[in-house]
């Protein structure tokens, strides 16, 4: 009897490949073009508020937009909106840092850069399944927002660095655990994961830039 179970094995790791090169592809992309603009945001000097109406039409496009594009080629114009309102939403942020302590800003871009490919190289070189930590990231995630949220009123400095300490923490277990489902199959669809990893690639550089701002005694 004839046993297609390799035939399947190699069809599936053609598979998880190809999702691998276009999502490293559009994801290479996007924080280019998301570079530029947040370089737009800067040089403009957009408002606290342009950045904020930049950020919710992003949001907006991730939970309504994307999922019913995701499958067409105007999905990766979707995303390219996405990241890029996103990067021009980071004009006030930056230049505050830039005004203060620029190397602050390349100190954190670096930082973000070598945990990103750090931990996505660890991902696809061991191939360990992460996804026993999807639900435990999801609380950690749900905890921070709310102990961000709780700051707002309470402004305090020690509760400010533990919020931007979890912010690291969980968004290397999301890069971790997105990249480990791309892998095992639990992710098929390229933009969906480009979305998801620049988002945690995002939140990883701003919860950085936020902790040197603070030890440097600029925050």
């Amino acid at each position: 009897m004839y046993n297609d179970q390799p035939t399947i094995a190699r069809a599936g790791e053609l598979e998880t490949n190809k999702v691998l090169r276009n999502t490293y592809a559009l994801l290479s992309m996007t924080l280019v073009f998301s570079g530029i603009l947040a370089y737009v945001g800067v040089v403009t000097q957009v408002s606290f508020g342009g950045a904020l109406i930049a950020d919710i039409v992003a949001i907006a496009l991730l939970w309504f937009v994307l999922p019913r594009t995701a499958n067409s080629g105007a999905g990766i114009a979707v995303v390219f909106a996405f990241t890029g309102l996103l990067g021009f939403g980071l004009g006030p942020l930056l230049n505050h840092y830039l005004a203060v302590n620029p190397s602050i800003v390349m100190t954190a871009l670096g930082g973000t850069g070598v945990i990103f490919l750090g931990l996505s190289g660890y991902a696809l070189t061991t191939r360990k399944d992460f996804s026993f930590m999807g639900a435990f990231l999801m609380v950690g995630f749900l905890v921070v927002l709310g102990a961000s949220l709780l700051n707002i009123f309470l402004g305090m400095p020690a509760l400010f660095l533990a919020v931007n300490a979890g912010v690291v923490l969980i968004m290397s277990g999301f890069i971790l655990y997105q990249t480990s489902s791309i892998i095992h199959g639990g992710e098929r669809n390229y933009i969906m994961a480009t979305a998801g990893i620049f988002l945690s690639i995002l939140n990883l550089f701003t919860a950085l830039l936020h902790l040197l701002g603070a030890f440097s005694g600029n925050d």
